[in-house]
């Protein structure tokens, strides 16, 4: 058992429990960063260079795993299991936090796990990550509290190519882009007392001016700018970097703005398989924590109000395959050919990309099959590689 590692001073608030937006980030995290491992790392040299920009202390005074435990146990269930080796780059600035993560680290590192924390900014430490990854796989988690790295600088490490002789190795990324950082930037730009240099420094994250169009002085503010704004930053990210990007909302509470979006990036369509498995996966447990929170604050309640407006499940799935069963047969029409599944990820899914767990798509192939819609039964293999036929 790694020792328990205490927090003091202005982050104590913080770092005392794991926060409801938390949970979810963190769910979606432990869920996919072991299939990035297992999907890319198998083969060539067995390993994987992995870094966590804002890491942080590792783990909460509750004993709840922060990112950087989260990517420690990782690395060493596939160490040990797969003999697969994660090279960790842990990134703080904040002398105490180091220290307290370094605790955690060290524990790792008598099981045999490379995590090297580091004091400072993440941007002086991509270099050296960047050299390490060179002809390896390697995976972004950057998760500022406030504005991160500028976007030229995420589009440079993300299109650097660290090539083998055979291959262009894999990169994906998986980002916090604060929605509370567009709301009170957007409101400096309009306000005739706003800071100039916050803007510019907003310019830099962005990757330009474009952003300050949607918050002229002059004019009223569209409804829901902010959600603008961040698909137009997912947008860009994909037109920059040829990736598949995709962009989940983070809220405190059902029916609340978004704190920020966790924005993916990855150019395999396994990534963007497993991702969406994991984002809905994440979802459920963010909805539990949310209904234990409001039963601990309230032990007498006979009926939570998340009881009341979360979405069951079940009746969300009963939905969904029926609408995939149909996503599925205008996919057949329209390629006049058999199909794999993994290469029409979000046409299969449609909307319930992210709302739906892998399984879903396996019933939705058994009940195109039961209908005379394909061939293809739905029956043996990874859902991922089913092929649906034709009917006959």
């Amino acid at each position: 058992m790694a020792e328990k590692v205490m927090a003091t001073g202005t982050d104590k608030d913080y770092w005392a429990s794991q926060a409801l937006p938390s949970v979810l980030k963190h769910k979606l995290l432990g869920q996919y960063i072991p299939r990035f491992g297992g999907m890319t790392g198998s083969r060539g040299r067995h390993q994987v260079v992995y870094l966590d920009g804002y890491a942080g202390e590792g783990r909460y005074e509750s004993g709840d795993r922060g990112s950087a435990e989260i990517a420690m146990q990782v690395a060493a269930h596939h160490l040990e299991k797969n003999a697969l080796l994660w090279n960790c780059f842990f990134v703080e600035q904040k002398p105490d936090s180091v220290a307290r993560l370094d605790l955690v680290a060290a524990h790792y590192r008598a099981l045999g796990v490379d995590a090297r924390v580091h004091h400072g900014d993440v941007d002086g430490v991509l270099s050296e990550v960047l050299q390490v990854a060179e002809g390896l796989p390697l995976f972004l988690f950057l998760d500022p509290c406030g504005l991160g790295l500028p976007f030229d600088r995420i589009v440079q490490t993300l299109n650097q190519r660290r090539s083998t002789p055979r291959r262009w190795q894999p990169t994906e990324f998986l980002m916090n882009f604060s929605m509370d950082a567009v709301r009170r930037l957007g409101g400096n730009a309009r306000s005739a007392r706003g800071l100039e240099r916050s803007s510019e420094r907003f310019d830099e994250a962005c990757g330009g001016r474009w952003w300050r169009e949607y918050f002229r002085p002059d004019e009223p503010a569209e409804a829901d700018v902010d959600e603008i704004v961040a698909a137009q930053y997912a947008q860009r990210l994909r037109e920059k970097t040829g990736m598949f990007v995709q962009s989940v909302p983070v809220a405190r509470k059902p029916g609340q703005k978004a704190v920020y979006h966790l924005v993916f990036g990855t150019r395999s369509e396994h990534g963007l398989w497993f991702l969406g498995d994991a984002v809905a996966r994440a979802r459920d447990a963010w909805w539990e924590g949310l209904e234990i929170k409001e039963e601990q604050e309230d032990p007498d309640t006979l009926f939570s109000a998340t009881s009341v407006v979360r979405p069951d499940p079940q009746e969300v799935t009963d939905a969904a395959v029926p609408a995939m069963a149909d996503n599925m047969e205008r996919i057949l029409h329209q390629q006049k050919r058999p199909f794999k599944l993994l290469n029409h990820t979000l046409d299969v899914f449609g909307a319930y990309y992210g709302q739906v767990t892998e399984p879903a798509a396996r019933k939705a192939v058994k009940l195109l099959h039961s209908s005379g819609r394909t061939a293809s039964t739905g029956v043996g293999g990874k859902t991922h590689e089913l092929v649906v036929q034709p009917p006959r």
